[in-house]
């Protein structure tokens, strides 16, 4: 580590004052961090107490659901206090029991969950819904009109019009809606959004979003049930590709450079002979100001893994980021040598040093991602409650109006997949 960091240079890295930065002689990381320098649970600072939390979906058969659970406990910002975790209410019983939910708190439907829990005076403040993709919607539209505040798995529904009414009903409830995107929760994505934001990259011209995974390389839907349901577009949405990966890879572009495209153009369709659903799309995309960007898709590349990357250029250089390497991002400004940031590193913005935990040199990926957003949105949920505020510059987690404009970017790829690989506007005004 570096004992002799200046002050000054950690009290930057912290975003305080000289005054306020560890004191001199302190053991500091990379980053100008004080060694357990760890801000207090702003959570319990604010409330006295962690929230309670329930959740809609992600029971036994689920891989999605563990990963929302382990992201709500990791930084001590909720208590799981009730659940449904199947469609089944001796199944849910079961299931709810099985990880730690008090009896009485397990139940078989939204509305059973929202009636008792609206009777408790320890009842639920948020729910969380990881739920196939057709339940988002009424899960989410009881929650709000309970007066809950929401965090719900992506897509946000499986058409446009729900998702729009929904941003009108969090509106009017003034209610914190967060949308797990969770890959703008990487340190390394934060600090590629700060460097475009600050002009590092000057006027963006190329986006280049990939998204390659194999898992759906074979006709699983004919041997896996638990699988099949995302291959019926009435419960998992109008494409299969778009809806699972691709609003993924749209939102990491519109959130490291802040540009929403205004046009596009789509080839969609199966590479799985035989599939009814697509499992592939490429995407031209025309963004206001000029630049242009493009976005590959599927779940049937045989041999590959998760394949999510990123590459951005502007007129001073380009940067790349890759999911599968989440602690390491490439910066290649013109006429210079490459640059490698790593996570905790040296030399990063603020905005990603607070997406981060453990010292230098110690991986963190996946969870600690996903669990930032619950984190950010936890400590949104707990400055509305106790009057405080909470400033969105410094809480970037993806809002129901991300979901929305993820929804019409879906339903632009289908009607122009669909059409004859038509251009097709696809702005939204929120």
């Amino acid at each position: 580590m570096y004992p002799d960091y200046p002050r000054a240079v950690a009290a930057e890295r912290l975003g305080r004052d000289a005054e306020e930065a560890p004191p001199a002689g302190a053991r500091l990381d990379g980053a100008g961090f004080a060694m357990n320098d760890k801000p207090p649970n702003p959570v319990i600072a604010k409330l006295g107490r962690r929230l309670r939390l329930g959740v809609v979906g992600g029971g036994p058969q689920s891989v999605i659901g563990e990963v929302h659970r382990i992201a709500a406990r990791m930084d001590g910002r909720y208590e799981l206090a009730a659940s449904i975790l199947s469609s089944d209410p001796d199944r849910s019983r079961a299931a709810g029991a099985a990880i730690g939910i008090a009896a009485g708190r397990t139940y078989g439907s939204v509305d059973e969950m929202l009636e008792r829990e609206g009777e408790r005076e320890d009842g639920i403040e948020v729910l969380a819904v990881m739920t196939p993709n057709n339940l988002h919607y009424p899960a989410c539209r009881a929650a709000l009109e309970r007066g809950l505040d929401v965090i719900c798995d992506k897509p946000l529904t499986t058409s446009l019009a729900d998702a729009l009414d929904l941003v009108v009903r969090t509106r009017r409830a003034e209610r914190v809606f967060c949308v797990t995107y969770n890959y703008s929760g990487y340190p390394l994505v934060r600090q590629a959004r700060a460097m475009v934001s600050a002009g590092e990259l000057g006027a963006i011209r190329l986006v280049q979003l990939e998204y390659i995974q194999g898992h759906l390389a074979t006709a699983v839907e004919r041997m896996q049930s638990d699988r099949r349901w995302r291959f019926d577009p009435q419960q998992s949405g109008p494409s299969l590709v778009a809806c699972d990966i691709g609003v993924h890879a749209y939102q990491l572009g519109a959130f490291v450079t802040g540009l929403e495209p205004v046009k596009l153009c789509a080839d969609l369709g199966a590479l799985v002979p035989g599939r009814e659903a697509d499992d592939y799309a490429s995407v031209l995309l025309h963004y206001a100001g000029g630049a242009r960007g493009v976005l590959l898709m599927t779940q049937a590349a045989a041999g590959a893994e998760h394949g999510l990357r990123i590459r951005v250029h502007g007129e001073k250089g380009g940067l790349e980021w890759r999911q599968e390497q989440p602690n390491y991002l490439r910066f290649s400004p013109l006429d210079k040598p490459a640059q490698i940031f790593t996570r905790r590193g040296p030399g990063l913005h603020a905005a990603a040093e607070r997406g981060t935990r453990s010292g230098i040199g110690h991986p963190e990926g996946y969870h600690e991602a996903f669990a930032n957003l619950y984190s950010e949105a936890a400590e949104a949920i707990a400055a509305r409650r106790s009057g405080q505020g909470a400033g969105r510059d410094t809480l970037p987690f993806p809002t129901v109006e991300d979901g929305a404009r993820g929804m019409r970017f879906v339903e632009a790829v289908v009607a122009s997949g669909r059409g004859g690989s038509a251009w097709i506007d696809c702005g939204l005004e929120l």
